[in-house]
């Protein structure tokens, strides 16, 4: 599974990105697993996860900020 991209995740609403985030934070929790039990082939797919995590948290967190400073 390739990474996600920016602009695909700009595109979803907030309950999406909220669903998104829980699901790439399962598939973090089981990559450790397997990691942890030696049954982890794709080493690589962990820092695919981490860095699709940041970029969620970072639309999130963007989002936020732009609804805190119109609101003042």
């Amino acid at each position: 599974m390739a990474a996600t991209k920016i602009g695909d995740i700009r595109t979803k609403s907030a309950d999406e990105l909220n669903g998104m985030l829980l699901d790439l934070r399962k598939e973090q929790f089981n990559l450790r697993f397997q990691r942890a039990t030696g049954q982890l082939e794709a080493l690589s797919r962990i820092k695919q996860v981490r860095r699709d995590i940041a970029r969620v948290k970072t639309i999130i967190g963007e989002r936020a900020r732009a609804a805190a400073g119109s609101q003042a």
